[in-house]
């Protein structure tokens, strides 16, 4: 795989002499991906931090990946770097113990309540899992909140860049898959479509409109008629929902 040229024209200069200034244009050239991981992790910044702290735990990670990148290896750069930037904003905030003891304490009582009911009832209602968690509606929607923050998400199809899209071949190499990994990878799909269609109609429409179509959660309470917040509760259980359904029905 081959950087664009223009990408080339920068890596050849940085790595000519890795002085300062060509450093400091490969930086500038990616930041645009810092950006689409922040946004695209589903988290809120904890008590004491905004999002200009996670863009700049992000930049960590970048000035990592440019470190580290090795341009013969064949990878485009987004591909290397972007786990990197994931990485450091992670690093960052389990100092900050972004979620609670007792943010895990009702993460596991979520998933533990899914388990119980999808198995004795065969499906996932909100009724059904507030009853079995013994909560009322505000205190099961903040654990459904949490369940999406706990969640990151990996690269989509397109990554939005601030100088135009890059498309999924530009990121990822191509790799050769064997003939038992391609019956691998299809016996996994096949249990990940079919958990997919075990969600509710609108879970399933910000599952789509979240993965597929790449658009943020609050773009997607635009779209929705909802809040932000209400899109990441809705993210949150359905996310959790198909954790359980790969579970119990393995």
């Amino acid at each position: 795989m081959v950087l664009k040229s223009s990408d080339a024209e920068l890596w050849t200069e940085y790595l000519a002499a890795r002085d300062e200034r060509n450093k400091e244009k490969i930086v500038k050239r990616y930041l645009p991906l810092v950006k689409y991981v922040v946004a695209r992790m589903a988290v809120s910044p904890p008590s004491g931090l905004d999002y200009d702290d996670l863009l700049s735990f992000g930049v960590f990670g970048l000035l990592d990946a440019i470190d580290r990148f090795d341009i013969s290896k064949g990878f485009s750069f987004q591909t290397f770097a972007v786990p990197r930037i994931r990485g450091a904003i992670l690093d960052e905030l389990r100092k900050y113990d972004w979620i609670s003891r007792t943010g895990r304490e009702k993460l596991q009582k979520l998933g533990r309540a899914m388990e119980t009911v999808l198995q004795e009832k065969g499906s996932l209602s909100d009724s059904a899992l507030m009853e079995a968690m013994e909560m009322e509606e505000k205190e099961y929607r903040e654990a459904l909140e949490l369940s999406s923050r706990s969640y990151i998400v990996s690269l989509d199809e397109v990554l939005a860049l601030d100088d135009g899209d890059v498309s999924r071949e530009g990121i990822i190499p191509d790799e050769s898959a064997g003939a038992g990994e391609l019956l691998e990878d299809e016996d996994e799909v096949a249990r990940v479509s079919a958990a997919l269609k075990s969600l509710p109609e609108r879970e399933m429409q910000v599952i789509s409109l979240y993965y597929y179509e790449g658009l943020t959660l609050k773009e997607i309470g635009n779209i929705l008629g909802v809040t932000e917040s209400r899109v990441s509760q809705i993210h949150g259980k359905a996310l959790a929902s198909l954790r359980t359904f790969l579970v119990v029905r393995t």
